[in-house]
């Protein structure tokens, strides 16, 4: 399987690419970001550094050719490219929007279009799984009193994506994945971000936890279009004592 892994030097990306690097069904990951992006550190011993491809995007709107030819032929793509719902007032609305939905259609149409036709791919759809948030909303008459416009535009953002999928009579597949707060022991929440998350409600994640349920997810197929917290948790606790059983 050839992966690819949008927004590749965050939180969650870096975590998705350090998995996936040990991972024998993952033959390449191609981490596609602004910058080159390294080996992450703390890789277990069955790591395999040469399976990793950095590809540096100057332009999200619009891929160049050098680009779209380390894209093409790729069988999935994990979508981690946002402004977080901390920050959406360090940028103009239009990029918000830009960065959290624009980049994100983009993305499936051109990767999918890139994918090529062979034995191997021609057995499964390309799958494309887009990382929003559990507070989104897709119906605007259900808009929240917090970060109302941003819920919406996440859950508008969903709602394109899972349509382009649905239309695309089986070539493509999509998921929804809906953390709460996503931490680490090695880097826990800070605590005005935890008291403002808990304030509106949100579920706690662990970051091995939704890397593991990501790649499971593009390996095996996904369970439904959409996975909240508790399936995010579930499937990721369960596919991490699967690995330390084989290990």
């Amino acid at each position: 399987m050839k992966l690819v892994v949008a927004g590749s030097t965050g939180f969650v990306a870096t975590e998705v690419i350090r998995q996936a690097l040990s991972i024998p069904a993952i033959t390449s990951a191609v981490a596609l970001g602004r910058r080159d992006v390294p080996a992450p550190e703390n890789s277990g011993p069955a790591t395999d550094g040469a399976k990793l491809k950095s590809v540096v995007c100057e332009n999200w709107e619009e891929y160049s050719d050098s680009v779209k030819q380390e894209l093409a032929g790729a069988d999935a793509c994990i979508w981690t490219i946002a402004i977080t719902p901390s920050k959406p007032k360090t940028a103009p609305w239009e990029t918000v929007c830009k960065v959290c939905r624009d980049y994100a259609v983009t993305g499936i149409e051109t990767m999918s279009q890139l994918r090529g036709r062979n034995s191997d791919t021609d057995k499964q759809p390309f799958r494309f799984v887009y990382i929003s948030g559990t507070a989104s909303q897709r119906d605007p008459a259900q808009k929240p009193r917090l970060l109302g416009d941003y819920s919406l535009l996440r859950g508008e953002a969903e709602t394109r994506i899972l349509d382009f999928a649905a239309k695309s009579q089986g070539a493509v597949a999509a998921c929804v994945a809906k953390p709460g707060i996503i931490s680490s022991p090695a880097k826990p929440t800070p605590l005005m971000r935890q008291a403002f998350y808990a304030v509106i409600g949100l579920p706690k994640l662990q970051v091995a936890e939704i890397a593991a349920a990501l790649l499971d997810q593009v390996a095996r197929g996904f369970d439904k279009d959409t996975l909240e917290n508790a399936d995010l948790e579930r499937i990721g606790q369960k596919a991490l004592q699967e690995a330390a059983a084989d290990a």
